[in-house]
């Protein structure tokens, strides 16, 4: 994907605004969601287009609906 779509530019801002918030780490977040610890980094760079798993793992991980990262 050259271009970046707009959805995974704000679901990655919005993901890391609410990790900051909260004060965990990429790599902490990555433990808490059960994923890989660079993946954290490529969905708030938008370089990966997530699957709804993955979404609802890091939602649970940072404690916070769905709906509040889309």
């Amino acid at each position: 994907m050259n271009e970046k779509s707009q959805i995974l530019l704000k679901f990655g801002e919005n993901v890391r605004k609410l990790r900051i918030s909260k004060g965990i780490s990429q790599e902490q977040l990555a433990h808490l969601a059960d994923v890989h610890r660079t993946y954290i980094g490529m969905i708030e760079r938008a370089e990966k287009n997530i699957t709804l798993i993955n979404i609802e793992k890091i939602a649970n991980a940072l404690e916070t609906d769905i709906k509040n990262l889309l």
